[in-house]
């Protein structure tokens, strides 16, 4: 099996579980395992990775992939350069990453605004629960 890419999402944010939901869906290998970034394993993973958690909550997404550590666009590119039928998505990369990036940012600073929010973290349904780390990683 190819190595686990590790997806830290904000787990209050409506935006962020529906695409938690979106990647399991469209994700028929598995590789994808998720920690929301306000959980313990996240904040370990966070401190491990040198990534500020008040950085990652700003830019909503954090990648972990080959030992690399992948924020905004990129994170999200890299995950849907992993889905069958959006990796032609890929491509994006090419545009000049400040253009990308202002975009992610934007969306993120009003993720909240236009998709709402939960009062806790998302608890994974049964289904889902194999998918999200638990414990020291």
């Amino acid at each position: 099996m190819k190595a686990p890419i590790i997806v830290l999402f904000d787990g209050v944010c409506n935006l962020c579980n529906g695409v938690v939901r979106f990647i399991v869906h469209h994700d028929p290998e598995g590789r994808f395992r998720f920690a929301a970034q306000q959980s313990e394993v996240g904040q370990t993973l966070l401190r491990r990775y040198g990534v500020a958690s008040n950085q990652a909550l700003a830019d909503s997404v954090v990648v972990i992939a080959g030992g690399r550590v992948l924020l905004e666009s990129d994170a999200a590119l890299e995950i849907l350069r992993h889905l069958p039928g959006y990796r032609w998505l890929y491509g994006l990369r090419h545009l000049p990453r400040p253009l990308r990036d202002g975009l992610y940012r934007l969306v993120a600073r009003h993720r909240y605004r236009l998709f709402g929010r939960q009062k806790s973290c998302l608890v994974p349904t049964p289904e889902l629960r194999e998918r999200f780390l638990e414990g020291p990683h």
